[in-house]
């Protein structure tokens, strides 16, 4: 059995049993997240910019507390119980996904972050990623993100974009580009 990174990139925080819950993180059992709310809005291109179409897109992140709803996280039971944590879109013809959640909150020496997993015709493998979220990206001090070349860094944080605000909640940006000049920086899980 392998033994876990103390710096892992991904999981293991899945939700325990399979949810039709998919695009809106801020909804739980009749209740509402907490937080700050944004829309994570982005597209998924190849080489060259052509569009992926039916491409899965998977992110999981904690609360705006720096807490995951999941029983491997100690702080579980304090978890915010509007927030679902966990959610998946597919991307349409042009490429675009969208996911209504929170800002997450810091944790155990990370910054603010979602994790994002991505499932398509073509992969070789499932790609993860880690999607940062700063005003000050070059301030910013994280175990992953120091195991990324400097050129890469600034690929891994979502931009602020006002035309993505939605019924209160804040926009950003994240555009993921699978290879060729300025491709997202992907780990191994």
């Amino acid at each position: 059995m392998r033994t876990p990174s103390p710096y892992c990139t991904i999981g293991p925080f899945f939700p325990r049993r399979f949810s039709e819950h998919t695009d809106d993180l801020t909804r739980r059992d009749g209740l509402v997240a907490q937080g700050q709310h944004i829309v994570l809005a982005g597209r998924v291109l190849e080489e060259g910019g052509k569009p992926t179409v039916n491409t899965i897109v998977e992110i999981w992140q904690p609360d705006t507390n720096g807490i995951f709803c999941h029983p491997l996280d100690p702080r579980c039971a304090s978890a915010d119980p509007g927030f679902f944590g966990w959610g998946r879109a597919r991307t349409g013809a042009d490429g675009a996904f969208r996911f209504r959640t929170v800002l997450p909150g810091a944790y155990e020496r990370r910054c603010a972050h979602l994790n994002l997993m991505l499932l398509a015709i073509g992969l070789t493998r499932r790609l993860t990623t880690t999607v940062f979220f700063s005003e000050h990206p070059g301030a910013v001090r994280d175990p992953v993100l120091d195991r990324v070349p400097e050129t890469a860094r600034l690929r891994l944080f979502a931009q602020r974009d006002p035309a993505a605000d939605a019924d209160a909640a804040l926009g950003y940006r994240f555009d993921i580009l699978l290879r060729g000049d300025n491709e997202t920086p992907f780990f191994l899980d």
